[in-house]
C-alpha cells in the first residue's frame, strides 16, 4: 500500500454514487473534484 502526501495526485479509483451507478475518477478529469469520507455509523472512527 502507498501512503499519500498532500498534493498527490488521487489513485484511480470507482465508487457507488447516491444514484446507484458507479463513478470513476477518471470520468472527472478536468473538473474540481473534493473528495469526503467518513466512517460507517457506529463504528470507530
Amino acid at each position: 500500500m502507498t501512503t499519500l502526501k498532500i498534493g498527490d495526485p488521487a489513485p484511480a479509483f470507482t465508487l457507488p454514487n447516491d444514484e446507484g451507478s458507479t463513478t470513476a475518477l477518471a470520468d472527472l478529469r478536468g473538473k474540481n473534484v473534493l473528495i469526503f469520507f467518513f466512517p460507517k455509523a457506529f463504528t470507530g472512527g
